[in-house]
């Protein structure tokens, strides 16, 4: 995690005037993905339009793992919003759907860690383009 929020954060600082990034398409990814990840997983196709989306997209994801999914517009802490929020699942028989905790951790740590790592990589290209592409001035129009 710390990894992805430090490219995020690198990437936020580099990136001076986002608005350079609109309708610059994104360079194809797929063939940079299948060389850094060989681990038999099909590159996920990005559904953004250009680099500007892609910015959006990568400095939001980095918000909510900073200050998480809970709003506090919501009312109360984040831990008061939290136990209300697994009271019901505690007394609905969460019992019977969890009996395998360890096993359940695991596979969602696997996948954290797999998105989290695409997403860095993901940052790291789309700041490193940009200084290639203001570094020549082909962004600029």
């Amino acid at each position: 995690m710390n990894r992805f929020i430090a490219a995020a954060n690198n990437m936020d600082e580099t990136i001076m005037v986002p608005s350079l990034l609109r309708d610059v398409p994104l360079e194809d990814q797929g063939s940079q993905a299948s060389v850094s990840h060989n681990n038999n997983e099909p590159p996920f196709p990005s559904k953004q339009r250009d680099m500007y989306e892609h910015y959006l997209l990568l400095k939001s994801l980095k918000n909510d793992m900073e200050w998480g999914l809970l709003k506090r517009e919501m009312g109360g802490s984040f831990l008061e919003m939290a136990v209300k929020h697994e009271e019901p699942q505690v007394n609905g028989g969460a019992a019977e759907e969890g009996t395998d905790l360890e096993g359940q951790f695991h596979y969602h740590l696997h996948g954290l860690f797999a998105v989290l790592s695409k997403l860095t990589v993901q940052a790291d290209h789309l700041t490193n383009r940009y200084k290639r592409e203001i570094g020549g001035g082909s962004l600029l129009r």
